[in-house]
């Protein structure tokens, strides 16, 4: 009986420390085995044909490699209980990206090898964290470009790969050139595979200045709800203000920036009847408005400081200006001049001349000819007028220093119907824009003894053809009535305009730039809607 008992404690004892040994090897956490398509030593593991990336692996593996496998993609954060990785290569597999936080939780890699493979894009954080990184190989994948950055952080890095792929030499990669000139890695040579200007040059060898990444375009920034006819901008008292022609309901409407609200909002007005120019001309220090009317007269309005308003000063002679049409203001040795074309059969387009008190009429000019627009120029250092004429080709004056006074010099040959002639300078060349309502609108040269024509725009229906300046670039727009407002800039090699932008301006008449706060804005005006405002804005495409 003794030795019963003393044989069923020893066996009691036995199971309790069987089950006491099973719950601390329950508890104890089991070692991650090398997974299955995978072969492990004791420090590497290589993966073959495998469908998708394993998430754990022996804790002492510091080199693992991925060979001909067939996952789509490296889920984020795969790498996270492998810390002690060295060295990972990804060869010849299938996936096309390569995300944000795939190779989150490496301090210690140092060798990252993605060749081979079929990518395409890589996010720009992709390589982030990867503080001991000193060789990083993405050759023969199908990258085009890589993202900005994307070696931000890579201190440590000394050897790049990146043959094998057809980079496409755009302005997206402009950093990368950037970057190689500014890194101590060494980069093996890669070459452009577009655009063809580019196809087969090392990119090793290029230089920022290879790319030509600043362009623009006019925004929409505000619409104004009211028709124009005119516009125009001025300074006055180093304020900066718009002015605009509203012929239906006989106003001229003065716009001021507002520096809180980033609006131009309305500031003063001159009612009128049958408004068609408005036309503002600074003196010293005293403002003029010239008020151009289709019935009911012309008048002159001045800037009366003291009581903060505009007052009429003078009447035009009706007698000679019937049917203004366009207004022009200039100065010639230091004395202020405006001319105002006059379109009916019976006025005469007029030089009227500051005399200190008011204007008066100094010189008539190409009387019964409807002219529709005048415009100021130097030729050659020389003041000269440009008429155009509903009814013969485009005259020009020339200003006799002498006499004081505008001689007819010559016409523009074979430019029949032309509305509006409009001037630029590109460098020390001179250029003009004809605006022509029915046939093709033309640019033409100054050849040092008359005007050339170089190019030929499509413009049927067009009433203005406006060349305008904005920094380094000149542009001109060309509105019609029956199409989108297009707008031309200056291409320096081709020695002409090409197309840039289009705009939706309903019947536009007139275009006017105004600097203002460090920006540029472009203003539209319209017959048939809304009066428009676009910012000119410059983009890096670099970026």
């Amino acid at each position: 009986m003794g030795y019963a008992n003393k044989t069923f404690r020893r066996y009691a004892l036995f199971l309790w420390i069987s089950s006491l040994l099973v719950l601390i090897e329950g508890r104890r956490p089991r070692q991650p085995r090398c997974p299955t398509s995978c072969i492990c030593t004791r420090d590497n593991a290589l993966c073959e044909n495998i469908r998708s990336v394993p998430r754990s692996f022996p804790p002492d593996v510091v080199s693992l490699s991925f060979v001909k496998s067939g996952f789509n993609e490296i889920p984020e954060g795969s790498f996270l209980h492998t810390p002690a990785l060295q060295l990972l290569l990804f060869t010849a597999n299938s996936f096309e990206a390569i995300r944000e936080d795939v190779f989150l939780g490496l301090p210690h890699l140092e060798y990252l090898f993605i060749e081979n493979n079929k990518i395409k894009s890589i996010s720009p954080n992709a390589f982030q964290g990867l503080k001991s990184l000193i060789h990083l190989s993405l050759a023969y994948n199908n990258l085009q470009t890589l993202p900005r950055d994307v070696f931000k952080g890579l201190d440590a890095l000394i050897k790049v790969d990146l043959r094998g792929n057809a980079f496409n030499c755009d302005c997206k990669l402009k950093w990368l050139v950037e970057w190689m000139h500014n890194t101590n890695a060494t980069v093996d040579q890669i070459y452009c595979a577009d655009p063809p200007a580019y196809q087969g040059k090392k990119i090793n060898d290029l230089v920022p200045q290879s790319f030509d990444c600043i362009t623009t375009e006019f925004a929409s920034y505000q619409s104004l709800k009211f028709e124009s006819i005119s516009v125009d901008s001025f300074t006055y008292k180093n304020d900066d203000y718009i002015v605009i022609a509203q012929p239906f309901i006989g106003k001229c409407s003065f716009l001021e920036w507002d520096h809180v609200e980033m609006v131009f909002r309305n500031y003063d007005n001159i009612s009128s009847t049958s408004t068609v120019v408005c036309k503002p001309m600074v003196i010293d220090t005293q403002l003029f408005i010239i008020v151009a009317q289709l019935f009911g007269g012309s008048h002159i309005y001045k800037r009366d400081n003291s009581a903060n308003k505009l007052i009429k000063i003078q009447d035009i002679d009706i007698l000679k200006i019937r049917k203004p049409n366009d207004v022009e203001t200039f100065t010639i040795d230091g004395t202020s001049y405006f001319v105002i074309a006059d379109s009916s059969k019976a006025g005469s387009t007029t030089v009227y001349k500051w005399n200190g008190n008011g204007f008066y009429s100094h010189q008539s000019l190409h009387p019964w000819y409807r002219d529709t627009d005048v415009e100021y120029l130097e030729i050659a250092n020389k003041p000269h007028l440009i008429l155009s004429s509903s009814s013969q080709r485009p005259v020009i004056y020339q200003w006799n220093k002498s006499q004081k006074l505008f001689d007819r010099r010559t016409d523009i040959p074979e430019m029949e119907d032309v509305f509006a002639v409009k001037h630029f300078k590109v460098k020390n060349d001179l250029y003009i824009c004809l605006t022509r309502f029915i046939g093709d609108s033309k640019v033409m040269k100054w050849d040092g003894s008359m005007f050339l024509e170089i190019q030929t725009m499509p413009s049927r229906g067009s009433m203005v053809f406006q060349p305008f300046a904005v920094n380094n670039w000149q542009y001109a727009v060309l509105g019609s009535d029956y199409s989108f407002t297009q707008v031309y800039r200056w291409d320096v090699k081709k020695g002409q305009f090409v197309n840039f932008q289009e705009l939706n301006i309903q019947a536009p008449r007139a275009f006017t730039l105004v600097s203002i706060d460090n920006r540029e804005f472009l203003l539209a005006s319209s017959f048939k809607g809304k009066t428009q405002i676009y910012e000119h804005l410059i983009l890096d495409l670099s970026n």
